[in-house]
């Protein structure tokens, strides 16, 4: 397997106890799913692994980067998305507001953005959205489903061509349905080259199976709290 994480003894911890770890484990290209309950501190190690959180202990190399050495580096080759309070949409803004100020964010401080019509919308989520349907560029965000508000988060972040997509809380999509055209399209955009690594409370095995998906799954279990020193 060509690695595109490595991790070994990976933890976070705070004065009142573990957020996660350690761990140690593999992720190659493809998809690879971590799986664990709330608590178990998923989110954390998912930002570390994207370069955005810093560790306490332990070794992790991602891309081929030290981190958090590295961290410059992997934060630019690596997207992230369904992360609360990081990437989630405002509700009143269009389709193509949304990508519009996605465009400027990650283009050089001088270019020219312009408006984004129905044919730049479609250039931007066509290879994440599939067979879903694409809306429109004036579509209001809060008119879109389910699906489409969360591919949408995962087109505006893969608009830079990361090598990696971090995808948090597969079950933030809460219909069985929809969340199994989710991890379709996430496995499509694994296969078509970008290694996307998503995280679920548990693996989803039945839904994998009928749909053909075998990721790679490491299973996290709750961190257990720090013992206080007594003396």
């Amino acid at each position: 397997m060509q690695s595109t994480v490595k991790a070994q003894d990976l933890a976070l911890r705070f004065k009142r106890g573990a957020v996660y770890g350690p761990l140690s484990f593999e992720a190659g290209r493809g998809l690879t799913v971590l799986c664990g309950p709330t608590g178990s501190g998923r989110t954390s190690l998912m930002l570390t692994l994207a370069g955005r959180m810093k560790p306490s202990e332990g070794i992790l190399e991602v891309l081929g980067s030290e981190l958090p050495r590295r961290a410059r580096r992997v934060q630019k080759h690596t997207g992230i998305s369904g992360f609360h309070d990081i990437d989630a949409l405002e509700e009143s803004v269009t389709v193509g507001a949304a990508i519009r100020e996605r465009t400027a964010w990650i283009s050089p401080w001088w270019a020219v953005i312009r408006a984004v019509d129905d044919t730049e919308v479609r250039r931007v989520c066509a290879a994440v959205f599939g067979d879903v349907p694409i809306p429109a560029a004036d579509t209001v965000i809060w008119d879109l489903d389910e699906v489409q508000t969360v591919l949408l988060r995962a087109a505006l972040a893969v608009m830079n061509k990361p090598r990696i997509l971090f995808f948090d809380q597969v079950e933030q999509v809460h219909e069985p349905e929809s969340r199994r055209i989710l991890w379709q399209r996430l496995a499509a955009l694994a296969a078509a080259g970008t290694s996307v690594i998503a995280s679920a409370t548990a693996p989803e095995t039945e839904m994998w199976a009928e749909l053909g998906i075998d990721p790679t799954v490491v299973v996290m279990a709750k961190a257990l709290p720090m013992k206080l020193e007594t003396r």
